[in-house]
């Protein structure tokens, strides 16, 4: 009974760590870059664009 237990444990902990790493990863990384981008344009609309 314990080693059912154990292998159910081990496949749904190694179910969890593929949607973090193949999911949820990428989609915090697109997100963080949108909001950067996002913060960029909002200051630039205050403080007018970069003088080169």
């Amino acid at each position: 009974m314990t080693d059912k237990k154990n292998t159910s444990s081990r496949k749904e902990e190694l179910r969890s760590f593929t949607f973090l790493t193949v999911v949820m990863a990428p989609v915090l990384v697109g997100a963080l870059i949108a909001a950067y981008g996002f913060a960029v344009w909002i200051f630039q609309m205050f403080a007018g664009p970069p003088h080169g």
